[in-house]
């Protein structure tokens, strides 16, 4: 089994360019890892997701959402999913009560970037349970001011899983699943856009910036609406070359 590697799950034809405008990002900052991708069969849904540890070739995979760009090295990721068997960020809405069958104060993750190993098998065996239940994964919420629902939702179930099982799961930063859709600011670089939108110059100047050694880790805010169809924010630099680490 190959040690490292990216894997994506998807089907349809529509989003067929989002998944090489992804991969092309990958082997961008990644040109050692390979990929594999994973086409499903029409009429599979997102708690199919559930799935991607066997569909993985990988010991160590990275599960990318189509609509990803990685913008930087993603090696901390990958180190500490070997530590801890899985790594990810909390979801944007981070209430997993918003599933009809879950409630309190449960923590809803994304599962659009998971870095995982196999030692998180007893986690995506309990993922593949919760997904039988279409309460787990059914959401009501509201669309232009009316009441809609998508029954088929797979970060509910996982949320159960991880409260099921107690996984220790580590928890990234906003910064490697940035969606700007609903998260109009960051500090520091940003490792991995998750929208479908181009990612915008304020971003990737931002990024560049933080190359620099000794470059101060600031806010950025968007300034204009939305944030995913090009350049809407701007970001102040110190002026002149930035200090050194050691000042």
């Amino acid at each position: 089994m190959i040690e490292r590697g990216v894997l994506y799950v998807y089907w349809g034809d529509r989003v067929e360019p989002f998944v090489q405008r992804s991969i092309e990002s990958v082997h961008r900052h990644h040109p050692e890892l390979p990929v594999h991708v994973e086409q499903l069969p029409s009429g599979s849904s997102y708690l199919d997701k559930a799935r991607m540890l066997e569909l993985s070739p990988f010991q160590e995979t990275l599960f990318l959402d189509v609509d990803s760009v990685v913008l930087g090295r993603l090696d901390f990721g990958f180190e500490k999913a070997a530590r801890f068997g899985l790594a990810c960020c909390i979801n944007e809405c981070p209430w997993a009560r918003r599933y009809a069958g879950l409630s309190g104060d449960l923590v809803e993750y994304n599962t659009g970037v998971v870095f995982f190993t196999r030692k998180a098998a007893p986690l995506f065996s309990a993922w593949l349970e919760a997904c039988k239940s279409p309460r787990n994964s059914s959401i009501w919420h509201l669309a232009h001011g009316h009441v809609a629902q998508m029954p088929l939702a797979d970060q509910g179930p996982f949320a159960k899983a991880v409260e099921d099982t107690a996984f220790p799961v580590y928890v990234l930063p906003s910064n490697w699943n940035y969606r700007p859709l609903w998260q109009k600011s960051f500090f520091g670089p940003i490792k991995i856009w998750h929208d479908y939108g181009d990612v915008p110059a304020v971003v990737l100047e931002a990024n560049t910036y933080y190359e620099t050694p000794g470059a101060i880790v600031q806010y950025v805010e968007y300034t204009h609406e939305p944030p995913t169809v090009g350049p809407h924010a701007s970001i102040t630099l110190p002026p002149g070359d930035p200090p050194s680490a050691a000042e």
